[in-house]
């Protein structure tokens, strides 16, 4: 079962990275204005995903990857916080969607804890 979670979180983080580069406007939309360079932020976070979910299935590399992850998880919480509050009712993000967004950090935070033993 961990290994398949462990798979399945590793799909999920490069397939995130990967989107950063496909669809950057949705990304750029959700920076708040007080960080700089929101392009390069935003690439280097897509970076940062693809290699963590690629070191999450490298045996050696899958304790770091999953706190990486943690740590990736927390950094951008401001950004989600920022989105939600700066979000307009009736906008393209609909607001219950972004409050609900807010508990999936935690869930998330404790899937990839849950690969760090």
């Amino acid at each position: 079962m961990k290994d398949i979670s462990l798979y399945v979180m590793s799909a999920f983080y490069i397939y995130a990275g990967i989107n950063h580069f496909r669809m950057p406007k949705f990304y750029l939309h959700m920076m708040p204005p007080y960080l700089p360079w929101h392009k390069a932020l935003n690439y280097l976070s897509g970076v940062i995903e693809i290699v963590l979910g690629i070191l999450l299935i490298l045996p050696a590399f899958s304790t770091l990857a999953a706190w990486g992850i943690i740590a990736l998880l927390i950094a951008v919480l401001p950004a989600n916080i920022y989105h939600l509050t700066s979000a307009k009712p009736g906008g393209k993000f609909p607001i219950w969607g972004l409050w609900l967004r807010l508990p999936f950090q935690a869930i998330f935070i404790l899937w990839a804890w849950w690969h760090t033993f």
